[in-house]
């Protein structure tokens, strides 16, 4: 639990930490004039798209309740943020971490949206079921008759009369 809780303080954390990363390492490992322009483009993206997934995992109820992310969140995030990370150094491999960096935060965002509708979903069914329950319970254990679920033979006005009335009107 302390480290799904240390994950989800940390990707607030990261949204600052990592583009700063990445702009600081590449004053102290340096890239040349292509990186600067890179480092236009990805500073400002990494920022974007660091915020959108943290929104998205804070969104889902559980790790609100809980204050604590889930395990794939934090293999995710865990590689993500690595991989950014490593990029940062900008040595021989930073253009395979980068690279890796992107499908990492590809994956992170999907799985990030995967677990929130299925969170909600499973709140929802939660929800109905409970509904259900009372609604059952207020009827005394007897289904309704009004029920969703229940179906009533075509035309039955719930009066046990046999009466039908044909009203047929001719014009001519």
């Amino acid at each position: 639990m302390l480290i799904r809780r240390l994950f989800y303080r940390w990707q607030f954390i990261a949204i600052i930490a990592l583009p700063v990363w990445l702009l600081v390492g590449w004053a102290i490992f340096g890239a040349g004039g292509w990186g600067t322009l890179g480092l236009v483009i990805v500073v400002p993206v990494a920022f974007l798209t660091l915020g959108v997934v943290a929104l998205l995992v804070n969104a889902r109820p559980t790790v609100r309740a809980e204050r604590a992310v889930s395990w794939t969140d934090v293999g995710v995030l865990g590689a993500w943020h690595a991989a950014l990370i490593a990029t940062g150094f900008y040595g021989d491999a930073s253009t395979l971490f980068g690279v890796l960096a992107i499908i990492a935060a590809v994956a992170a965002f999907w799985v990030a949206l995967w677990q929130l509708v299925k969170d909600g979903a499973k709140r929802m069914n939660a929800s109905m079921a409970e509904f259900e329950r009372l609604a059952t319970e207020q009827q005394g254990g007897v289904p309704r008759q009004d029920a969703p679920g229940t179906r009533r033979p075509p035309f039955d006005d719930g009066d046990d009369g046999d009466d039908v009335i044909i009203i047929h009107e001719r014009r001519d």
